[in-house]
């Protein structure tokens, strides 16, 4: 017979000190058969559009303001408690990293994540609406073309980039996950602690793992009152293009489409950003992005764009990444 564990076990301490309120979740099931969609709010609890955007289509469904005719919405505004109480990206770690089922928890985001992953399971389509720091257009990440490949095979590109296309911003970038291993081995180059690849998969990576297809919303700043307004009516168009309320099929916005090809990496202190760049911002060739402590210039290698400035890049972090014109049609 098993010995009872001892009260004072590590176990046992770890899981005190842990958060252990409960997720709220949301559904709504249409009479007629359709689609299952899932939205997710607040992955970083700082990120408050969401919720605020996702709350209000909440309460127009109960209303009967808008009725879900077909298939089933399940609404998560709030994906991460913690981090959303303490105002915080995040909790104990980045709930947009490594997303899969840990039978083993380590920390809080672990836990909510493995609970998270089964939600995902159950739908077929996931919106997860987020916010960024700084001044900048609203934008949609979303994933890679049809392959069998061993990163992110995948089969619903079409349907997929149909989605992205719909949601009403008018930038849409893809090459996450690829970008991701090349800042891999940027960093094993000068020797900082390895990174696996399955910390660059979050929701919508899993998503895809999990057999169906998902899309990052970038709604705007983080305070800018409008970045709610852009999820409200991302909540909308996705719920009318996939046929689960009765509306006009949503127009396709005017997009530039972007393809991450290349991340600048912050090889030491000093390394910075030059100039007040916002994602998406164009670049001519040879045009100067950022700038090494040592005075050495890093330029644009051909016309493209940048994407994710970070002025506060330590090494081993992307100062930023450059983007070309894709040759993929939504």
């Amino acid at each position: 017979m098993a010995k009872p564990m001892p009260h004072n076990s590590a176990p046992l301490q770890a899981a005190a000190g842990l958060d252990d309120g409960p997720l709220e979740s949301i559904r709504f099931t249409g009479l007629a058969a359709g689609p299952k969609l899932i939205v997710l709010g607040a992955v970083h609890g700082n990120e408050t559009c969401g919720p605020n955007a996702i709350r209000r289509v909440i309460e127009e469904c109960r209303s009967g303001k808008l009725v879900i005719r077909r298939g089933e919405v399940t609404f998560l505004p709030i994906a991460n408690p913690k981090a959303y109480r303490l105002k915080t990206r995040e909790g104990d770690r980045n709930l947009n990293r490594d997303m899969r089922e840990k039978p083993l928890p380590a920390n809080y985001e672990d836990r909510i994540g493995n609970h998270i992953c089964a939600l995902l399971r159950q739908h077929e389509v996931l919106l997860d609406v987020h916010s960024f720091r700084g001044a900048g257009e609203p934008f949609v990440f979303f994933g890679p073309q049809d392959n069998r490949g061993e990163l992110e095979p995948f089969r619903q590109a079409q349907a997929e980039g149909a989605f992205a296309a719909c949601l009403g911003v008018p930038v849409v970038i893809h090459g996450w996950l690829d970008n991701y291993a090349r800042l891999i081995a940027a960093r094993e180059k000068l020797d900082l602690p390895r990174l696996s690849v399955t910390e660059g998969y979050g929701t919508t990576e899993y998503m895809r793992f999990a057999g169906g297809y998902g899309v990052t919303l970038e709604c705007g700043s983080h305070d800018d009152p409008a970045s709610i307004e852009v999820g409200y009516a991302a909540i909308l168009n996705a719920l009318a293009h996939l046929g689960l309320v009765d509306a006009p099929a949503p127009a396709t916005a005017g997009r530039t489409v972007i393809h991450i090809t290349q991340v600048i990496i912050c090889e030491a202190e000093g390394d910075k950003v030059e100039g007040d760049w916002k994602t998406g911002d164009a670049l001519a060739k040879g045009q100067v992005i950022a700038r090494r402590a040592n005075g050495e210039a890093v330029t644009a290698p051909e016309p493209g764009f940048i994407i994710f400035p970070n002025a506060t890049a330590k090494p081993g972090e992307g100062i930023c990444y450059f983007g070309v014109k894709s040759t993929r049609t939504l």
